[in-house]
């Protein structure tokens, strides 16, 4: 009886640190799988005319764009309104990165970086009365969980007849812009893909003039385009737009139509 008693509790032992084991195993392969996610920067050059733009663009494509992809950072985006404006000009970039780090460590990698030095001292060594740019605007945002890591869209059409879509949706409490961000998350980012909306990137403003707002980037082949997903996206969004636990969580949408340069990643 002794012995039998030893053996089932030893049998006992062997079974429950099987199972230990393999709970082990199966929450590190869930930790992996999930895609940490990304942070994005937006930064916006407020020019005055075409002199300025002309040196931010050659900024741009030959110093700080090749500088991004030495420091490891790929899928950034360059792009200009589609509608212009009499008073100044934009230009957006578009910066994703793999962690916040990056970020940080970014202007020390530059400094180091002689061929960007080289590559961009007209713009660096800008004199105070020529300056390149009026302005520089800088937003931080972090992925959605529901779109961890950003895409590049999928269009046949030439750069220059597309129109991509940045939308900032503020809220008028921080409670519900977190409320809006989960619905994103939970129900609008699955009809975008199912509809095939080439998002690319949806984000969570973290640093910005606008906040509480979060933004999302879609892109289209051209405006016919565009305004044929808008239409199929209307029934769709109608089903969710009303349950009640996601009301008001959306003060005001600012939406901003642009194209890709010639030199933009995406």
């Amino acid at each position: 009886m002794s012995n039998n008693l030893t053996m089932m509790t030893k049998l006992k032992y062997l079974v429950i640190k099987l199972f230990f084991t393999f709970a082990i195993i199966l929450l590190c392969k869930l930790s992996f799988a999930a895609k940490a996610e990304y942070y994005y920067q937006i930064k916006i050059y407020h020019i005055k005319d075409a002199s300025q733009e002309k040196t931010v663009d050659f900024y741009l494509e030959n110093a700080y764009l090749p500088a991004l992809h030495r420091f490891g950072i790929s899928g950034v985006g360059v792009f200009k309104p589609i509608q212009k404006d009499s008073s100044e000009q934009l230009i957006y970039v578009f910066i994703p990165f793999k962690k916040i780090d990056h970020y940080l460590k970014l202007d020390q990698a530059l400094e180091k970086d002689q061929a960007y030095l080289n590559a961009g001292k007209d713009y660096l060594n800008a004199a105070f009365n020529q300056p390149p740019f009026l302005r520089i605007e800088s937003i931080l945002l972090k992925a959605f969980e529901g779109m961890p890591v950003p895409a590049i869209p999928k269009l046949s059409s030439p750069k220059a007849e597309r129109v991509y879509e940045l939308r900032s949706y503020e809220a008028s409490t921080e409670n519900l812009s977190l409320n809006k961000i989960y619905m994103f998350n939970e129900l609008e980012i699955s009809i975008f893909t199912k509809l095939n909306f080439n998002a690319v990137f949806y984000g969570q403003v973290i640093s910005g003039s606008k906040m509480p707002n979060l933004m999302y980037l879609t892109t289209f082949n051209n405006k016919a385009d565009r305004d044929n997903h808008w239409t199929a996206f209307g029934p769709e969004y109608k089903k969710i737009s009303g349950l009640p636990q996601y009301q008001n969580n959306v003060s005001k949408n600012v939406t901003t139509f642009i194209y890709p340069t010639d030199y933009s990643d995406i």
